[in-house]
């Protein structure tokens, strides 16, 4: 993959998830019902996508010498039963949903999600923790295709994962993007920079994934642009490259400073303040 070397070396970080804001962007939200009424709904969703879609896993156990290393999503034709479904091929994790994330009222607490994951060609270079930027092609869609947010698959760009996390109670940017992050990191990068004469770099073995996830790692009750509310949510994800990140200053790396170690760094906050503590450098 050749990147403008420019590019690069401005890092332009993206510390907040921003879609296409074609038809009038976010709308008022619809009231927030219970997460696991939501949950039981968007996982019938997925479990049928997944029984019913494949990807092009042919190409990559044996890549054609053109191929450009992308993954293509179909639906497998009736009666056919020789194609391999995503749902034998995908991995999973699950993740803790506070319920106040939402300002849902009740007593609900935790729900459990599903976050599923498959990696179409590992990478050769580091893996990532939530708490790290990543440096991605990236294309969001809804199930049923529709394409929501895409740098085009051309030009990759920085994410800072940890402000992804962020819940709807928080001012911390990045709010109702934790699926992206919780996905990415069981991706690996690709090798070193390879600089070329005309000032781009090529970047080898890079990893490429695809993440599904419910619309509690979502944007859930907030329909933004063409994602109505309650949607659950696709990635096709390269990984490229990453960098291990100390948000507040501190000379402690933030995924350290996630002294629960339940990999969200929100819910961290040593001294009571109200800021994590991978943003408050008075706590390391």
């Amino acid at each position: 993959m050749m990147v403008n070397r420019a590019v690069a070396l401005c890092s332009i970080l993206i510390i907040f998830w921003s879609c296409n804001n074609d038809d009038g962007g976010t709308v008022a939200p619809d009231p927030a019902r219970p997460l696991s009424e939501v949950l039981a709904e968007d996982e019938v969703k997925i479990q049928e996508y997944l029984q019913t879609h494949f990807y092009n896993y042919a190409e990559f156990e044996n890549p054609p010498e053109d191929f450009d290393y992308r993954i293509v999503l179909q639906e497998i034709p009736e009666g056919n039963t020789d194609t391999i479904p995503l749902i034998d091929q995908i991995q999973s994790i699950e993740i803790a949903v506070p319920s106040e994330h939402y300002l849902i009222p009740g007593e609900e607490g935790t729900v459990t999600h599903k976050l599923y994951y498959l990696s179409a060609r590992e990478g050769v270079g580091p893996g990532l923790t939530v708490a790290d930027s990543s440096f991605v092609r990236y294309e969001g869609s809804l199930l049923d295709g529709t394409v929501f947010d895409s740098n085009n698959m051309d030009a990759p760009v920085w994410f800072d994962l940890a402000a992804l996390q962020a819940p709807a109670t928080s001012t911390i940017s990045g709010t109702a993007a934790r699926g992206f992050s919780e996905g990415v990191r069981n991706f690996k990068s690709g090798g070193a920079p390879i600089i070329n004469d005309d000032g781009t770099y090529t970047v080898e073995n890079f990893g490429v994934g695809l993440i599904i996830f419910p619309s509690g790692l979502g944007y859930y009750n907030l329909a933004r642009s063409v994602i109505p509310s309650y949607s659950p949510l696709l990635f096709k994800i390269d990984l490229f490259a990453v960098n291990q990140t100390d948000h507040d200053g501190d000379d402690t790396i933030s995924i350290d400073e996630d002294t629960n170690g339940d990999g969200y760094l929100f819910n961290d906050d040593a001294d009571g303040d109200g800021l994590p503590d991978y943003l408050d450098s008075d706590t390391n």
